[in-house]
């Protein structure tokens, strides 16, 4: 078992070190005549990136023997497929209407292409782990009495730009060297291609910013600032506004009970004072409530690890499957801060049921997780999509949880269970009730969570977001703001 262990934690490493790695395992560096690695990845339309394909579900001139890539897990997840490819593009050699092979399309191939270029198809390759993209072909109804022509690229254009020993980049182009696929018929076409390198004065290291300002795809992957620092900007406003509305308002009844504290025996509590006593009971769902606490804080820590590997630069402009392979990771990784969290709570609240509680808090997220993916890649099998997850790789993530994820989780919930914290008012008081009356509603430190607490089926619809915006994030913060307001003062 120990071996095993190891085995899948190598892997693991192995997906890691792949996927953040600035260049694979070769150095990138090469003489006049080397051969430089070029994999056919995938096509689709252009309007839907997330819908892709196979590079030879499209008839083109596939090679003796298809040798697939071996790629990481992040890769995988992405939909990456690569293969070997015809194209020979060696380093600094150039080549004019290079002939990749001859074929008689049959009816079916013909129609096959067809509507790849009714739905704008275009097609990715990687040369020196650089995206290459190009369309199928093209369509025009331009010419009078015959309605809409379909014609299909047959001759690709390569540039490559290099400086000394390593390519910096490349780009692709096709010219009017077309096939005519409009009607149903056998059509004779020859693939060809014609390579061009030129020297260039662009570092290596700086090879990859041009991905970083335009994509091919419509799909950005530039982020934009402008957007993020408006939004934290009128978020920022807008809770300036309201706390100072708030303060104010608590500063005047902060003095009021301080000047009346001999006589506040004799008054009636009245607005945020009144109700201590709803404030800081216990939910009706203690267990569902804590699940809840502990997957959204979980989730907030993936999306804070996630935000700043992503301003540190590790997932560079096409960083091919990094991001979910750091998806996989660091969520497995901080299973213990959900079970922590939902067990501290649970445990404050006085649960007897952790082990339950547990149980509950580790598939409160991977439950409704796991079924939308079950639903959405028979969908993707049925379509032969890219998207589609391996059986293998299925059977590596779900050793990911059993191996990694639940042990830690239990570890987590364990030492939480054990924490000695009291979850009491911080008002001067007595211990509140331990049970809230079954209303419609609740109030649990600012109302986020009344859906939970009344209506536990609403989960069923609830997202990542929903569990970190609606649970962790806002319990927390009515939470901090309750134990401000109630700190100073006394409530008998």
């Amino acid at each position: 078992m120990r071996a095993f262990h190891l085995l899948c934690f190598g892997y693991l490493l192995g997906s890691l070190h792949w996927q953040f790695a600035v260049a694979s395992a070769s150095d990138h560096k090469y003489v006049k005549g080397d051969p430089v690695p070029l994999y056919a990845n995938k096509v689709g339309p252009f309007q839907n990136p997330s819908e892709t394909y196979r590079y030879f579900d499209l008839p083109f001139c596939p090679p003796a023997h298809v040798t697939e890539k071996t790629e990481g897990l992040g890769e995988i997840l992405n939909g990456d497929r690569l293969v070997d490819a015809k194209y020979e593009l060696h380093f600094e050699v150039d080549k004019e209407l290079q002939s990749l092979c001859q074929k008689t399309l049959s009816i079916e191939d013909v129609r096959t292409f067809r509507e790849a270029v009714k739905q704008d198809y275009y097609f990715q390759m990687y040369y020196d782990d650089l995206p290459i993209w190009g369309f199928v072909g093209t369509k025009d109804n331009r010419i009078e009495g015959h309605g809409i022509k379909y014609f299909l690229y047959t001759h690709l254009y390569f540039e490559v730009l290099y400086n000394e020993d390593r390519v910096i980049e490349i780009s692709v182009a096709t010219d009017s060297d077309t096939a005519d696929i409009t009607e149903d018929k056998e059509v004779e076409v020859e693939f060809k291609y014609s390579v061009k390198w030129k020297m260039t004065e662009k570092p290596f290291e700086s090879r990859m910013e041009k991905y970083s300002k335009y994509s091919f795809l419509p799909q950005h992957l530039e982020i934009h600032w402008f957007s993020i620092i408006n939004s934290c900007v009128t978020v920022l406003l807008l809770t300036g506004f309201l706390a100072t509305i708030l303060m104010r308002v608590l500063k005047n009844d902060f003095l009021k009970y301080s000047r009346d504290e001999e006589t506040a025996d004799d008054q009636e509590e009245t607005g945020w004072k009144y109700i201590h006593g709803d404030v800081f009971r216990f939910p009706s769902h203690k267990s569902l409530f804590c699940a809840v606490l502990g997957s959204g804080t979980q989730l907030l820590t993936l999306a804070i690890f996630i935000f700043v590997l992503a301003l540190v630069g590790v997932f560079y402009p096409y960083n091919r499957g990094a991001l979910f392979s750091a998806l996989v990771i660091i969520y497995a990784l901080t299973s213990g801060i959900a079970g922590y969290n939902a067990g501290s709570y649970y445990r404050q609240m006085e649960g007897i049921h952790w082990v339950r509680n547990l149980i509950l808090t580790g598939f409160l997220f991977c439950g409704p997780f796991f079924l939308t993916f079950c639903f959405l890649n028979t969908v993707a099998i049925a379509y032969n999509s890219t998207a589609a997850l391996p059986f293998g790789t299925i059977m590596v993530i779900l050793l990911i949880w059993a191996l990694v994820t639940s042990p830690l989780l239990v570890l987590g919930g364990i030492v939480g269970k054990n924490s000695r914290e009291e979850f009491q008012a911080p008002c001067q008081t007595t211990k509140f009730p331990r049970e809230i009356p079954q209303l419609p509603w609740t109030i649990n430190g600012g109302g986020d969570l009344c859906c939970v607490e009344a209506q536990p089926e609403c989960l069923s619809s609830a997202t990542a977001f929903t569990i970190i915006s609606h649970g962790t994030a806002g319990f927390r913060a009515s939470l901090l703001f309750v134990r401000h307001i109630y700190r100073s003062i006394k409530c008998e």
